[in-house]
Order: structure tokens, then sequence, then C-alpha cells
């Protein structure tokens, strides 16, 4: 009933309702699954603006901690073997309890995730898991000077298993191309 009162408003150009507490609770407890030491099995694509490009392949290790009062989790995430010696990374997830909804922060001892102009991060992709436990993220990002639709995708397999991919969109969001994946299993 609430999905159908927030399509008539939409169509009636009416705002949608904000979510219940219920579902603000339930939305701010979907990234648990993700706490814990986890190997991650990458597959990259070489060059994002190119389907055509390579794919390589690597082994990283990913450590998720929580934030204080729910606030969100950030990760650890450092390649293992020769693929970019010297790369770090980590990933900042805050939860929104106004809105429901995750802003995903990447940043990486290569760039900080700062936009070099203003010293500030650079946008977050933004969303929430959908009720078949699907996570949808989606923000824009320039890659080689050109502006593209990005979005993570996060997939629970198991209590131990999960999946994140990253697919660019060049053409608004009408057609998607997956560039990375990351596949997760718990240690």
């Amino acid at each position: 009933m609430k999905k159908l009162i927030g399509v008539l408003a939409l169509a009636a150009g009416g705002a949608v309702a904000a979510p219940s507490p219920a579902e603000i609770e339930r939305a701010r407890h979907g990234f648990d699954f993700l706490h814990g030491d986890w190997m991650v099995q990458n597959r990259k694509q070489s060059d994002y603006a190119n389907p055509d490009s390579p794919w390589e392949t690597f082994s990283a290790s990913n450590v998720v901690h929580a934030l204080p009062a729910g606030i969100g989790n950030y990760d650890e995430y450092r390649p293992l073997g020769d693929w970019r010696p010297g790369f770090v990374a980590m990933t900042l997830r805050v939860f929104d309890p106004v809105t429901g909804r995750w802003s995903i922060y990447w940043l990486t001892n290569r760039d900080g995730g700062l936009d070099p102009a203003t010293g500030t991060l650079l946008p977050p992709v933004v969303g929430r898991f959908d009720d078949d436990g699907v996570g949808r993220f989606e923000g824009e990002e320039v890659y080689k000077g050109r502006t593209a639709r990005v979005r993570f995708t996060w997939t629970r397999r198991d209590e131990r298993n999960a999946r994140w991919e990253q697919a660019y969109s060049w053409d608004d969001g009408t057609s998607w191309q997956t560039n990375w994946i990351m596949d997760f299993s718990k240690r």
C-alpha cells in the first residue's frame, strides 16, 4: 500500500513520504554482513572507457570496521602480490538516518579520493538495499576527462560470500558496462 501511495503522490506531482522508523532501522543494517575480514578476488577492466580493454585479475584483503552508533563503516583494501605494489584504498560508507540511504566514498593513496580543485571528497555513490537484498548505489565520476554515471551493486550471496560490481554508463544510464567485479570470501 505504501508503494502505491508513493507512486500516486509522484504521479500527482507530490513528494514521496519519508521512510518509516522501521524502514530506517532495517536500512541502517544493510551493510552489517560486510563487517569482518575478507579475501577478495578481483576482475578489473584495465580501461573503463574501452569495453574491449583486457581484464586484470588479482587478490586483495579487505577488513571492514563498524563506525560508532550505526553511522556507517569503513574498510581497508590492500591488493596482494604484484598488482600495483603499495596501492592502498579505503571505502567510507555513511548512513543517512533521515532518508535511509547510504553514501559511499572510495579513497586511495594515489589521489586521496579528493577533488584537486577544492580539496573536498569526491562525490559519493548514493543508494540503498532493495527488498530483494541487493544494494544499488549511483553517482557520477570523471574518468579520463569524461563524465560517466557510475553504479555499485552489492549482493550478499550467503553468510560467507558477497559480490561487488562497478559499472559505468556513458549515455546517462541507458546502457551499462561492468568494469570491476570483486568476489568476497570471509576469512
